[in-house]
């Protein structure tokens, strides 16, 4: 009996710092977004709106401008903020890819901007649909509740 308590204990110590997949998702791509903005700025700084908007080149690439840059810090702080909790983890990045699919739809069916305030070229069409399916994967495969399982079918917290 005392063998399973311990054993039971040091699986609850060994998952506590296990993070769930929306977890890893929120704090790497929440990063590289924060980091991307801030980034973007050195590319193009200008908020110009309207139709046929051109932004810079990010990496040679993406194409953004001040309006798209301000879109990829929040969506970083947003997803840096919801990352400490499973819980909030997990519906925070089922909501950014629920955004994001929107963005992309948009993206997608306009082909150079998105409502007339973000420049889009295909390659970023390509990134958001990548961004938007791996965090509804990700979300969908984390747990709903901050309880875990251990291998003994104890419930923790934390």
């Amino acid at each position: 009996m005392a063998s399973e308590a311990g054993t039971a204990r040091r699986d609850a110590v060994s998952s506590a710092g296990a993070k769930t997949p929306a977890q890893m998702y929120a704090y790497a791509v929440g990063g590289v977004l924060l980091l991307v903005g801030l980034l973007g700025f050195a590319a193009d700084s200008a908020f110009d709106t309207g139709q046929g908007i051109d932004g810079g080149k990010l990496l040679g690439i993406f194409e953004v401008n001040g309006i798209h840059n301000l879109v990829h810090i929040a969506s970083g702080l947003l997803l840096l903020a919801v990352a400490p909790k499973r819980a909030t983890a997990r519906y925070g990045v089922i909501a950014f890819g629920l955004v994001y699919g929107l963005v992309t739809l948009i993206g997608l069916i306009d082909g150079r901007d998105v409502l007339g305030l973000i420049p889009v070229n295909p390659a970023d069409n390509v990134l958001h649909i990548a961004l938007t399916a791996g965090a509804l994967l990700a979300g969908f495969l984390s747990p709903a509740d901050d309880a875990r399982t251990t291998r003994d079918n104890q419930r923790t917290v934390g």
